[in-house]
């Protein structure tokens, strides 16, 4: 007779347990990030002392580290780009968008070796790209605009650090990549023939939390969150002393971190208020990139995309300067 009320003491407690392991309010918010200057809000807002205590940054050397941590439950949340969060999704990861870093308008680009001077120069000629849905995406507008097809030119699947080694080495002719990789070809003589500028709002950058994690942490998102807007106000009215901080973290100079904030847009509240609404052209370019990442087969299935961007833990007012 007392078998089924210990039966449902047992169910209870396990939910129980359950319940503070996925969403209890005391653990810190674990979040991952790596290089990529529309990511630096983030440290600069840990070193100006405005990181809330409840958050815990982990810095990775790549989205990849960022990402295995998410499977396995050691991160909540992480930096990554838009096709990241889609192929983590496919991988069983449960993942929401709760904020826009940024949109690239020139950060990423096609470089190339002199003589070429043109994008229809290419033809014939190796091309290096990260095999990434963001490198497709670009290649993919590239070749468009060069009035050529993939099978008009050579390409060369190579990481970011891949492409710098190959360049130097003289394997391939033209490189589709970003910052601060750009910076350094450029210094070693490329030319840019192409920049992400001529195809706006295609290129986004998130901060995605897992959406098992979301209910516990409300309130620390939206510190966090304000505090990456705060960050943001820094860099835009301290842009040298911030550009001087950043480049510290990429080894590279205040006059190229500047150069890589040229190349991107980050929204303010109100914009990303904007773009995680339905119907938005960040909601479009979801739409086009997970059309995109199907047909290149990077999906093992159509991602039915419910869940998948969030405005709720945005802050209700954005926080300003030092």
């Amino acid at each position: 007779m007392r078998i089924l009320p210990l039966f449902t003491r047992a169910l209870a407690l396990l939910g129980l347990s359950l319940c503070l392991a996925a969403c209890n309010p005391g653990q810190p918010l674990r979040v991952g990030t790596h290089s990529w200057v529309g990511y630096e809000s983030l440290r600069l807002a840990r070193d100006l002392g405005w990181l809330p205590p409840a958050v815990s940054l982990s810095e990775h050397t790549s989205a990849g580290n960022s990402l295995s941590a998410l499977r396995a439950g050691t991160l909540d949340a992480a930096a990554l780009t838009l096709d990241e969060v889609l192929q983590a999704r496919a991988q069983g990861v449960p993942l929401t968008v709760v904020l826009v870093f940024d949109s690239s308008a020139g950060a990423d680009v096609l470089l190339a070796r002199p003589p070429i001077s043109r994008l229809a120069d290419l033809a014939g000629r190796r091309i290096a790209y990260e095999p990434t849905a963001v490198g497709s995406l670009v290649l993919r507008e590239v070749l468009q605009r060069a009035g050529l097809t993939a099978e008009s030119v050579t390409l060369v699947e190579l990481s970011p650090p891949g492409q710098i080694a190959a360049w130097r080495s003289g394997q391939v002719d033209a490189v589709v990549t970003y910052e601060p990789i750009a910076a350094q070809l450029l210094r070693e003589g490329a030319v840019q023939l192409f920049d992400s500028r001529q195809m706006p709002e295609t290129i986004f950058d998130v901060l995605a939390v897992r959406s098992d994690r979301l209910a516990g942490h409300k309130s620390v998102l939206r510190e966090l969150l304000a505090a990456h807007f705060r960050a943001l106000d820094y860099i835009r009215q301290n842009r040298q002393d911030a550009a001087h901080r950043i480049a510290a973290y990429h080894g590279i100079s205040g006059d190229e971190v500047l150069r890589a904030l040229d190349g991107i847009v980050q929204p303010w509240l109100a914009g990303n208020r904007y773009a995680l609404t339905p119907g938005s052209r960040f909601d479009a370019a979801v739409q086009q990139l997970h059309a995109l990442m199907i047909e290149r087969r990077m999906l093992p299935r159509p991602d039915p995309l419910e869940g998948l961007f969030s405005a709720d833990y945005l802050p209700l007012q954005e926080a300003r300067g030092p």
